[in-house]
């Protein structure tokens, strides 16, 4: 039996009919098809990574989710100029909904409010972790405090 074929893998193709809203090199920017902000959208990889767990503390994990960020601000900057608040971020094991990398971009605020828990940093439980912290994370550069 076939396996599924991956829904993002396909918009990375341009084999749906979505409005592709940035594409380059690296990455597809996308509507998410159930927003749950004033403006959300998704930034995937072109190359299919399953989830946030593939990713690990070398240059090209760093600069592709760095580059993912910046994509994100840049459209929603362009989209949502008039938003004060904004949230990037990427949903874990088992919390993502589809097993292709994306991130989240989120014009707040929140339509309807309590889709803001979907959002949330629940600590250990880690079921969303935001841009930045996953960066930091995955910093091939260390620091040295001396």
């Amino acid at each position: 039996m076939a396996a599924t074929p991956c829904i993002f893998c396909q918009i990375a193709r341009s084999d749906t009919s979505t409005h592709i809203l940035h594409i380059d090199d690296k990455v597809v920017a996308f509507q998410d098809i159930k927003p749950s902000a004033f403006r959300h959208y998704l930034v995937i990889p072109i190359k299919h990574i399953p989830t946030v767990k593939e990713l690990q503390r070398v240059h090209e994990d760093y600069a592709l989710v760095s580059h993912m960020l910046d994509v994100g601000k840049m459209l929603l900057q362009r989209d949502a100029s008039q938003s004060t608040d904004y949230r990037f971020g990427f949903h874990q094991p088992p919390f993502n909904s589809v097993d292709h990398l994306h991130l989240h971009c989120l014009a707040l605020p929140f339509i309807p409010r309590w889709k803001q828990l979907k959002y949330m940093s629940l600590g250990p439980l880690g079921a969303f972790i935001e841009a930045e912290k996953l960066l930091a994370k995955l910093n091939p550069v260390q620091t040295s405090h001396i």
